[in-house]
């Protein structure tokens, strides 16, 4: 792939350097609520502009440059897997605040030769030589901390790309990276978004009660001169393009063997950690069958556990129990019946979901309609559930998503992540990435599904999403954000299948957020919870929720970001996330 066609998307203002916008803190505008955004001329008012439309092949990513990364590869002849990839390696350059190759990463593909949709569970397992009571002695109030080398799990996210690659990759491997090299090592802006949680990211790992071994690495990449890079400043990270570069060689040995095998085994031994060289090489991506459920017409795919999706489906076979139609777009009883599903599924949640290596989870009765209808009976119009259990089993022996698609067909739902606040706080020797830190998600009580254990894959939040009509393919979609992400899904699909949204308006439309439920971790319910509304839900809405008894709160920044493509006969309409930095685009 030719340099130069990557180059071109580079800004000559940014390859030189210097100026940079004007900070959130500095700007006297950022929080007036009573300047709203201008009138569009056709679409729903709320909407932050309208789809992008190609015939060729699209992309929605989180990032500008990995957008137009993914379009290069798709005009070569590459596939949405090699687009994906490709904007993938970008991403964590670009967005190293929700994701990189310290990550993990979970995908579904729409294979147009099969006619079926693929899952790929790309997580990776907690280290062998980290006993469950050497967790335990670094617990903190029952639970594992968020930052350092106890929270950190085998990464992902490149086994998974090499996998994808091995089935449904066209271009060579060594070209998808290009775009990534040249923007590590030459330099790219720094956008809104990215400089906001990397100066957070800086507070949050240098407190002295962080409890992260060392910090030193993270400083010398993203803050060398005691901050971290401003909005429109230019970043380099020239350690990650060398591992890049090893990578493109290399395939997965370039990360899972070889030098940076090496590398990453030193680095935890110098800290006090526990990854090793064999863990590594031992992990290794899996294809994983994706569950489905029927809301009015639609077929909505989910993965299994461990990680979230089933959330997904859970709250939607809930949720089809109610007219949403005749309750109304954003109205009290919409949005009441949405939460209190949110709140019987994520009692599920906290108590099923876990890796199915060491857990049989009870999946196909967790996604019955009889079960959906039994717990959808515990709901009452004009009052709020509590407490909330969850159901009886049967007896049985910070985070991006970004999505592509091609002229033939493929479409490709992929979120990738280093979990909580950019991560572990912890960057190997020379490498320019932040390992995840998945492994806070592990619970520390006897008996729980998703106890700590060597070797175990720990609870997920991220899920990719899809949804089919008729066994065709309709919609590429994910909404990230912790355990926003079930709910933003659902969101999406009532917006799009309940009330008629666009693509695009269906992720500009008001988002709510419930907060407090039980969590896989073992943590306890918070009473009722809080509910999170953004701005733009009616004050007439807000009202009779708060009559209801909801806890409301705004939680400004709490609600995920979206992005979408969506099939139509010989095209695609791509959307994107008006909350973040993204572009979508297509051909």
């Amino acid at each position: 792939m030719r340099r130069r066609t990557f180059l071109a998307a580079l800004p000559a203002t940014a390859l030189a350097g210097g100026a940079m916008a004007q900070s959130r803190a500095d700007n006297p505008n950022r929080d007036r609520p009573d300047v709203h955004g201008g009138d569009r001329i056709d679409g729903a008012t709320f909407a932050s502009r309208s789809a992008a439309w190609g015939a060729h092949g699209a992309a929605a990513t989180a990032h500008p440059l990995a957008s137009l990364a993914a379009l290069d590869v798709l005009r070569l002849g590459g596939s949405a897997v090699d687009a994906a990839i490709a904007a993938n390696a970008v991403l964590g350059l670009v967005e190293p605040i929700a994701c990189g190759i310290g990550g993990d990463c979970f995908v579904m593909v729409w294979a147009p030769k099969t006619r079926r949709v693929e899952g790929l569970n790309g997580s990776g397992r907690s280290p062998k030589g980290l006993s469950l009571e050497t967790v335990r002695g670094r617990a903190k109030n029952g639970l594992i901390p968020s930052y350092g080398a106890v929270s950190v799990s085998v990464p992902g996210a490149v086994d998974a790309w090499w996998t994808l690659h091995l089935r449904y990759g066209k271009l060579p491997w060594k070209d998808l990276f290009a775009p990534a090299i040249i923007y590590a090592e030459e330099g790219h802006a720094v956008s809104q978004n990215v400089a906001y949680y990397l100066d957070r990211s800086l507070k949050n790992f240098t407190r002295p009660t962080s409890g992260i071994e060392e910090v030193e690495n993270f400083k010398t990449i993203w803050a060398p001169d005691g901050r971290t890079p401003k909005e429109g400043e230019v970043f380099k990270n020239p350690a990650l393009g060398r591992t890049y570069r090893q990578i493109a060689a290399n395939g997965r040995d370039g990360f899972y063997g070889g030098e940076v095998a090496q590398t990453i085994e030193a680095y935890f031994k110098r800290i006090g950690g526990w990854m090793t060289k064999a863990d590594l090489a031992a992990h290794h991506a899996r294809w994983d069958p994706p569950h489905k459920v029927n809301y009015r017409g639609v077929d909505v795919w989910g993965l299994s556990p461990n990680s979230q999706g089933l959330a997904t489906l859970q709250m939607l076979n809930i949720m089809e129990t109610f007219d949403f139609k005749a309750m109304g777009f954003q109205s009290a009883a919409a949005i009441h019946h949405a939460v209190e599903a949110k709140r019987l599924a994520f009692e599920d949640r906290a108590k099923f979901y876990a890796d199915p290596d060491f857990f049989k989870v009870p999946t196909e009765w967790l996604l019955s309609k009889e079960y959906a209808r039994e717990r959808a009976k515990l709901i009452s119009p004009g009052k709020i559930l509590t407490p909330v259990f969850p159901g009886q089993a049967p007896s049985r022996g910070d985070t991006t998503y970004f999505t592509t698609a091609d002229a033939n067909g493929m479409m490709v739902s992929i979120i990738q992540s280093n979990y909580r606040g950019m991560g572990s706080g912890l960057s190997p020797d020379g490498l320019g990435f932040m390992f995840q830190n998945r492994g806070e998600l592990f619970a520390l009580e006897d008996g729980h599904a998703n106890i700590y254990a060597p070797g175990k894959r720990p609870f997920q939040t991220i899920i990719p999403g899809f949804a089919t009509k008729g066994g065709d393919p309709w919609l590429s979609f994910g909404v990230m954000g912790g355990d926003m992400q079930p709910q933003g899904q659902a969101q999406i699909i009532s917006n799009m299948v309940d009330f008629g949204l666009g693509v695009q308006e269906a992720g500009d439309s008001p988002r709510w957020h419930h907060g407090g439920s039980s969590e896989p971790t073992g943590e306890a319910q918070k009473g009722i919870g809080v509910l999170n509304l953004e701005t733009g839900v009616p004050e007439a809405t807000r009202a009779a929720l708060a009559a209801i008894g909801w806890k409301l709160a705004p939680d400004p920044g709490g609600y995920g970001g979206y992005q979408a493509i969506e099939r139509w006969p010989g095209r695609y309409a791509a959307a994107t996330e008006m909350r973040k930095d993204g572009v979508a685009l297509a051909y």
